[in-house]
């Protein structure tokens, strides 16, 4: 039994696919089935179920699959371990973030973070806040940014600011004028929203509780009939003429030169908003490497960002 089995089956549980399972792992399909088989002949049980179009774990599989993620884990800490004795900023540092913060904050604190760290390579990614999750608990990623409230066992998070969300429309707009908006004022308006499985959907009816409780009930009130897969899908669909949308102020900011006849305007006090953090394993040593991305981020944060 190697750790490089344990990862097979682990992503294999993950995926329910053998090619897509082996595309994770970076190997052909046949290697990646010929030494699940092994360990299943080693251990004498059939972890997985196998038919046509899915792969499923068996009950005893899916309770091998769940002792060896945390058997992966700890295997992961050994080499953080090991790296406390070099220097921590000398070695690559892995930083994921969610689809609507990555896009916006990655372009802006990594200079300032190549001048505190001109050393240390810099790997980032974006996704989803659950895959971003497990990839942190899996050792995949040093250090995650994501949006509170974020609890995860063995997991320290720190706030790093707070960002009001702002509503995009046409500058054509019977409500582009306004210097302010209040929730109320969007009734009888199509609200384009992030589709199912953003965090920032979630945030924004959570904070809304109006949209929420109209969302695709009627006509009246609030109406939010299309989604879209980005922020940058929502804005052009806004400029399309489709309707309008509520977005995190940093999305804005961040694309002020491409809002052509779009206008941006704040809600009025209280605003909702949502509050971004740094997420690291309890066990990662290399705080020095946290404390040059936090310092990085808050340094060269766009303005209007608390």
């Amino acid at each position: 039994m190697t750790l490089t089995e344990l990862r097979y089956i682990v992503t294999l549980a993950r995926e329910q696919h053998f090619g897509q399972a082996a595309e994770r792992c970076h190997v052909s399909q046949p290697t990646l089935s010929i030494a699940v088989k092994k360990l299943e002949q080693e251990l004498g049980v059939e972890l997985f179920e196998r038919s046509k179009n899915r792969v499923t774990p068996t009950p005893a599989g899916e309770n091998v699959v769940t002792q060896a993620q945390k058997v992966l884990e700890e295997a992961s800490r050994i080499q953080d371990i090991a790296n406390t004795g070099k220097d921590q900023l000398n070695s690559p540092l892995r930083v994921g973030a969610i689809f609507t913060i990555g896009p916006y904050l990655f372009p802006q604190f990594i200079p300032k973070l190549r001048e505190l760290a001109p050393r240390m390579p810099l790997v980032v990614e974006e996704s989803y806040t659950g895959t971003l999750r497990r990839r942190l608990r899996n050792g995949d990623l040093d250090v995650i940014v994501i949006a509170l409230p974020f609890n995860e066992p063995d997991v320290v998070t720190q706030p790093l600011y707070t960002e009001p969300f702002v509503v995009l429309l046409p500058d054509q707009h019977p409500l582009a004028g306004r210097a302010s908006l209040r929730p109320q004022d969007l009734e009888g308006e199509n609200i384009l929203m992030m589709g199912e499985g953003h965090c920032f959907r979630e945030q924004v009816l959570e904070a809304m509780p109006s949209l929420a409780h109209q969302h695709g009930t009627s006509d009246r009130g609030i109406r939010t009939d299309t989604e879209g897969s980005s922020l940058e899908t929502m804005r052009h669909m806004v400029a399309s003429g489709l309707g309008i949308t509520i977005l995190p102020l940093s999305a804005v900011l961040g694309t002020q030169n491409r809002l052509q006849h779009l206008v941006s305007i704040p809600f009025a006090a209280p605003a909702p908003c949502r509050t971004t953090a740094l997420a690291w394993r309890v066990s990662y040593p290399r705080h020095k490497a946290i404390d040059a991305l936090r310092e990085a981020i808050l340094e060269t944060r766009l303005p209007g960002l608390k």
